[in-house]
């Protein structure tokens, strides 16, 4: 895949009328016109007061944490193969950052949603401590960890899903895989059938 940079995105004006999500309105939202998808142009971004996306080379690198100010990480791809990152709560031992990892493929066949709410208690401990700053992260912090942080938003702001998605995109270059996409799109008909959702 060709590195394709864009500017950060101007905020997106994301008007929810019909609670009825699809695949490809995200799609949308995630490439710009001409449909190109880019590849994160920084190793991390805020997307989110006190939340950060990232890649693997900065979720090894305590230092680099450390002064950011990460308290928490979240490894949603934690694992041994090339796919995933190697780290668990040992390797931040003594570092003052609490860790918890999900055993995450980038598969579209992979049921993302079975740890969404897990994820999202996690995300919600980290920032509940006044200065507390969550790392969320897979190998690229491109598909993995931004779906995760789609879900908070969706789970714990009531954002619809394509609102919790321009949010992420305008902050960082992501791309879901369509799998997860799907499982976005079903917790956003499940949260929207439950009256969860801010409707405007």
């Amino acid at each position: 895949m060709k590195k394709h940079h864009s500017p950060a995105k101007a905020p997106l004006e994301v008007t929810v009328t019909d609670t009825e999500a699809t695949v490809q309105q995200l799609n949308k939202l995630l490439s710009d016109g001409s449909g190109f998808y880019s590849l994160p142009a920084q190793h991390f971004n805020e997307v989110f007061p006190r939340i950060y996306i990232g890649n693997a080379f900065v979720a090894q690198n305590v230092m680099r944490l450390q002064r950011l100010g990460v308290t928490h990480i979240l490894n949603v791809a934690e694992g041994n193969s090339f796919m995933h990152v190697n780290t668990n709560a040992e390797f931040y031992a003594g570092t003052g950052i609490t860790y918890h990892g999900i055993q995450a493929n980038d598969t579209e066949q992979f049921n993302i949603s079975a740890f969404f709410e897990e994820a999202a208690d996690f995300i919600d401990k980290a920032l509940a401590h006044g200065k507390g700053k969550v790392y969320v992260h897979c190998r690229e912090g491109y598909s993995r960890s931004p779906t995760i942080v789609i879900a908070y938003l969706m789970l714990r702001h009531k954002m619809d899903v394509r609102v919790a998605t321009a949010t992420v995109r305008h902050k960082r270059e992501i791309g879901p895989n369509g799998g997860f996409l799907c499982q976005l799109c079903q917790l956003n008909e499940k949260l929207a059938k439950e009256g969860k959702l801010k409707t405007k």
